[in-house]
C-alpha cells in the first residue's frame, strides 16, 4: 500500500508518543474518506438504469441503416449511450411478414422498455403482439385508419410517435411527374394491399390522379414474383410513368425495381431517398432521418415515465425533393430547369 506520509517524516516523529496519536488519527481520517469516496462511487454505480429498446423493421438492415443512425444521434442527444445506460435490440424481418411476426414475439420475451417500429407492418405485428409494452412508429403513413390510434392529439393504448404521409404528397408526386413528362396521360402505382396503410395512400394518389387528369394503373406487389408481372403490365398498358407506395416487399426489392424501371425507360417517382441513391430518378417524400430523429425523443419522455397514451403523434415537418440526373440520362430524359432548381439534392 502507498504511503500517505513520506518516511523522513514519520521515522522524524517515531520517538514522540503524541506525533504518534496524531499520525494514527490523520491515518484513520483518510481512510474513513477514501471509504466514504469508494461507496459513494459504488452506489452512483447502481443508480445507473440500463434501460432496453427494441427496434423492428419488417425490411433488410441496409434500407434503414440511415434511420438508424439518426435514431441513435437523436437518443445521444438526450444523453443516452449504447452499452452505458441502455440496449438496443434490433431486429429485422427481410421482408418476411411471418419472420417480422417471430420476431414481434420475440422482442416481447426480452421484456423491454419499449419497442420502436421502422414502418406500418412492424407497427401492425408489434401491436399484436402486446398492448402493453410501449411501441413507438418512427413512421407510419396512416395510423388512424389502419385502427393503431384512436387519433393524433391521443392516440390512447401504447402506440404513439410519428405519422409519415401528409395530405398534400400525393398530389405533389403527381404534379412533379407531370412537369418532367408534360404529356403524361397514364401512370402506374405498385402497392400492397396486404400493407397497412396502403388503402388510405392509394385514395390520396387517386385523388391526385384526378386532379391532374392522370389515368392511375393500380399494381398489387405483394410478393417479389409480382415484380416482373406489374412491369409487363405497364409495358402492356403503355403507361408513362410509374409511382410507388411504401411496402416493405417493394423496399427489399427495390434495386430490382430501380434496374427494370432503367431497361423500360419508365420515369418514376420513389417513397425514399433510398430508391435514388441506389439509382432511381425521384423522390419527393418526408424527411424520414428527421422522423427518426424525433422519435428519439418519444423513447426519452418514455423512458422518463410518460403514457403513449398521452404523447400526441406527429407529421412531418421537412420534405426532400431529390433529382438523380444519372438515371435521368440512362432513360434519355431531361429535367426541365425549373425542376432542378426546386430540388433539395440532386445526384450528378
Amino acid at each position: 500500500m502507498k504511503r500517505i506520509f513520506p518516511r523522513r517524516f514519520l521515522d522524524s516523529l517515531s520517538d514522540n508518543p503524541k506525533s504518534k496519536i496524531q499520525i494514527r488519527k490523520w491515518v484513520e481520517i483518510v481512510a474513513a474518506v477514501v471509504t466514504f469516496a469508494m461507496c459513494g462511487a459504488a452506489a452512483m454505480a447502481q443508480e445507473i438504469k440500463v434501460h432496453r429498446i427494441g427496434l423492428l423493421a419488417a425490411g433488410e438492415p441496409s434500407a434503414v441503416a440511415g434511420r438508424i443512425d439518426a435514431f441513435r444521434q437523436g437518443l445521444r442527444e438526450r444523453g443516452y449511450e449504447e452499452g452505458k445506460n441502455i440496449i438496443i435490440e434490433y431486429r429485422y424481418g427481410e421482408g418476411k411478414l411471418d419472420r417480422t411476426r417471430a420476431l414481434a414475439a420475440e422482442m416481447i420475451r426480452l421484456k423491454l422498455d419499449v419497442i420502436v417500429t421502422a414502418g406500418p407492418t412492424d407497427t401492425r405485428v408489434a401491436k399484436q403482439a402486446t398492448t402493453t409494452v410501449p411501441i413507438v412508429m418512427a413512421q407510419d403513413s396512416d395510423p388512424i385508419g389502419s385502427g393503431l390510434i384512436a387519433s393524433l392529439a391521443r392516440p390512447g393504448g401504447n402506440i404513439t410517435g410519428l405519422a409519415s404521409l401528409a395530405p398534400e404528397l400525393s398530389g405533389k408526386q403527381i404534379q412533379l411527374l407531370k412537369e418532367i413528362v408534360p404529356k403524361l396521360s397514364h401512370v402506374g402505382l405498385l402497392g400492397n394491399s396486404l400493407n397497412p396503410g396502403n388503402a388510405q395512400a392509394l385514395k390520396e394518389v387517386e385523388l391526385a390522379a384526378g386532379a391532374f387528369k392522370v389515368q392511375l394503373q393500380y399494381l398489387d406487389i405483394q410478393s417479389p414474383d409480382d415484380i416482373e408481372s406489374a412491369f409487363s403490365i405497364l409495358r402492356k398498358e403503355r403507361a408513362g410513368a410509374f409511382t410507388v407506395l411504401r411496402n416493405p416487399v417493394a423496399s427489399t426489392h427495390r434495386k430490382r425495381i430501380v434496374d427494370l424501371a432503367t431497361k423500360n425507360h419508365l420515369p418514376a417517382m420513389y417513397v425514399t431517398p433510398e430508391w435514388v441513391e441506389v439509382g432511381g430518378l425521384m423522390s419527393y417524400a418526408p424527411d424520414v432521418q428527421d422522423n427518426w430523429r424525433r422519435a428519439a425523443t418519444y423513447v426519452d419522455k418514455i423512458l422518463k415515465g410518460a403514457k403513449p397514451a398521452d404523447l400526441p403523434v406527429e407529421q412531418p415537418k421537412k420534405f426532400e425533393f431529390i433529382i438523380n440526373l444519372k438515371a435521368a440520362k440512362q432513360i434519355g430524359l431531361t429535367i426541365p430547369p425549373n425542376v432542378l432548381a426546386r430540388a433539395d439534392k440532386v445526384i450528378r
